[in-house]
């Protein structure tokens, strides 16, 4: 089931949040809430990100771009983690003989790099 939430609805379900504050949070692409019968809504996801934003501007007392820089920040974290994690599986998935040229690969380059050996 596809929930939707209208904009009332999130600023009812977001503590602190202002129909003004989520307005400026569209406005500065923080949050990119679907369109329906000319009115924006707002997706689970999307509800989950205002909360996010809502508590970085109410914490730390960022202005809406500020926190929607730290989310675009924490979005490309979870993008590179995704990434590693891809591939981690395709490198596990290879033969022993490749796997260790890999290991032996990163070992030589961390120490090129002044990185710690483990």
């Amino acid at each position: 089931m596809n929930l939707f939430y209208s904009e009332t609805e999130i600023v009812a379900r977001v503590e602190g949040l202002t129909m003004a504050r989520l307005r400026a949070f569209v406005a500065a692409e923080c949050v990119a809430p679907a369109e329906r019968e000319g009115r924006l809504v707002f997706r689970e996801v999307d509800l989950a990100r205002v909360q996010l934003l809502a508590e970085l501007v109410r914490d730390f007392d960022l202005d809406p771009d500020a926190a929607g820089m730290v989310v675009s920040l924490v979005d490309q974290i979870h993008g590179l983690r995704r990434a590693l994690r891809q591939l981690g599986e395709a490198v596990a998935a290879e033969p022993g003989d490749v796997r260790d040229r890999i290991r032996q690969r990163l070992a030589t380059d961390r120490v090129g790099l002044g990185a710690p050996e483990h």
